[in-house]
């Protein structure tokens, strides 16, 4: 929080002991303006021949000064809260955004970076507000019990503090409980969400309603809700029962007190104004009693759960620069796979097996390198490989015969332009969907118009971006206001102009023509032996 915002910090602390304080104060005037009404009262004197109207003007004064307190910690608890939220999932983006591709074959991985989203949005947020709300507490429960000893009565700070403590301890069990529940029933959650994303994502809509599919899912997500609905309830039933034990230990107390203040006020030990002001310091100091014991219940809960996302936070990349990169080739005359045996990760069962074993191929300058084969047999692997997205288990890959391991990643990735088979459909602007081929020329604001429409003329989407309402500056998709839907050949054509705005000496094109018509395929051929000249062009199709 502190290096997210340490001016709200400090103003937040300033504030939480201003409005410990002032209700204290305000007691404590209570005290003086009862007393004050009690002795004119006695002594049939007017209001305005004592001291009541200044007590009055005090006591109002502090009250507006508390609202005022409150108003300001109010708006800086919301400017606060809004940019530790947006500091927090930077840091989960930027963590995300630079792991391995591997991580993302494992599902104990999804059940770690699920459990890390659950709890980022929220989690540090209330670590802040326990904090700030404990601290309060305990400045506030110190001045009851200065007010209630300095009035003449130990016992009442005393039965204040031994009635809240069954409630802690129920709250430390609350805290476990549902922690435990939420970290074994993480496939569950995800399972639900899945059934949800299905039902209502537009990438499914077609198939869920082609093949009626939308009972089975809502049987499924409601089945999966049920199971975890059932031991919610079981928890929440032992906690309530509990709770209610633990008001009526805190009735009894409060009825001891009444008993005890009132013996006091009739026997002549306190006064009017101090029965008042003592009776409302227990009552204020029981209400903070709770919000300490709600505050230290609520770390103990929320530091098991951000294990969850320090967990995830630290996940190492195996895939990194070396320290000392060698400089990438200014010019790029082959690129060749020695021997490389591949294996994805084991699945939770701990099995694998080898995509490929001793494979080797060469692509060179000047030629359409074509990669053919069936389904499965480890063509867009390939080129995962070539981008480093994995790292092959034996053999290695070179440019120019230097191993792609020595280049720098970012680096690497840059020089090899790859348009994928999965590719994605960005709901933005036909140009940023273009643009972001490189993503840096894209921040930088030059105008780059040519090389937009030259790579919309190699990719033969042009004829695409012409038909749209808005050209270039048409949102595309209709996730969003104003956007226009593309045909698959239409979305992979604006893919294909992304991939070659990028204009690296290296291109590999995965499936690029599986949603081409003939007449656009024949164009895209000539294309190919244009782009061929000056870059190593690798394009991979199915038998």
């Amino acid at each position: 929080m502190w290096r997210c915002d340490s001016r709200s910090l400090l103003f937040r602390v300033f504030y939480t002991l201003l409005s410990s304080v002032l209700p204290l104060a305000s007691l404590y005037l209570l005290k003086l303006l009862v007393d004050e009404v009690t002795r004119l009262i006695d002594t049939h004197e007017a209001v305005g021949h004592g001291s009541v109207v200044w007590i009055a003007v005090a006591f109002c004064a502090i009250f507006l000064l508390n609202r005022i307190v409150i108003a300001l910690s109010s708006y800086n608890n919301d400017v606060m809260q809004q940019r530790l939220i947006d500091y927090i999932s930077n840091i989960i983006h930027t963590q995300s955004s630079r792991l391995d591709l591997s991580y993302y074959d494992n599902a104990e991985f999804h059940d770690t970076f699920h459990r890390a989203q659950q709890e980022a949005s929220m989690r540090p947020v209330q670590v802040v507000n326990n904090l700030m709300n404990g601290g309060g507490a305990v400045v506030s429960i110190v001045g009851v019990v200065v007010l209630l000893v300095a009035g003449g009565s130990w016992m009442v700070p005393l039965l204040m503090i031994v009635a809240v403590l069954p409630s802690f301890f129920v709250r430390l069990g609350k805290s476990r409980s549902i922690y435990r529940f939420r970290r074994e029933t993480t496939q569950l959650s995800r399972r639900s969400n899945y059934y949800s994303t299905l039902l209502t994502s537009y990438v499914s809509a077609k198939e869920v309603r082609a093949f009626g599919l939308a009972p089975l899912f809502i049987e499924r997500f409601v089945d999966v809700r049920r199971r975890m609905v059932k031991e919610i309830m079981r928890i929440s039933r032992w906690i309530s029962a509990r709770d209610i034990l633990c008001g009526v230990i805190e009735t009894v107390a409060l009825l001891a007190v009444i008993a005890l203040l009132a013996f006091q006020a009739t026997s002549g030990a306190i006064t009017i104004g101090s029965f008042v002001m003592m009776f409302e310091a227990f009552r204020r100091g029981q209400g903070s009693m709770t919000t300490l014991v709600a505050s230290i219940s609520g770390l103990y809960d929320n530091k098991l759960f951000l294990q969850n996302l320090f967990e995830f936070l630290d996940l190492k990349p195996a895939v990194v620069s070396p320290a000392k990169p060698t400089p990438f080739p200014e010019k790029i005359e082959r690129v060749d796979f020695e021997n490389i045996t591949f294996a994805y990760p084991p699945n939770s069962d701990g099995q694998t097996h080898n995509v490929f074993e001793g494979y080797s191929l060469t692509a060179r300058r000047g030629e359409i390198t074509q990669i053919k084969g069936q389904n499965g047999f480890g063509k867009t692997t390939l080129l995962k490989l070539l981008l480093r997205l994995y790292d092959p288990t034996q053999g290695r890959i070179t440019i120019n015969g230097i191993d792609i391991r020595e280049f720098d990643l970012t680096t690497l990735r840059r020089r090899v332009s790859a348009v994928f088979q999965d590719y994605v459909r960005f709901f933005m602007t036909a140009s940023d969907n273009v643009r972001m081929g490189d993503v840096e020329a894209m921040l930088s604001g030059v105008d780059d118009t040519q090389r937009v429409q030259s790579a919309l003329r190699l990719s033969s989407a042009d004829e695409v971006v012409d038909r749209l309402s808005k050209g270039l500056d048409t949102p595309l998709g209709r996730l969003f206001d104003g956007g226009e839907e593309l045909s698959m050949g239409q979305w992979q054509r604006i893919a294909l102009a992304r991939g070659l705005y990028a204009e690296a000496p290296i291109v590999v094109l995965d499936e690029p023509m599986a949603w081409m018509d003939v007449t656009t395929r024949e164009k895209f051929w000539a294309h190919l032996d244009e782009l061929k000249k000056e870059r190593i062009v690798i394009l991979i199709s199915h038998l």
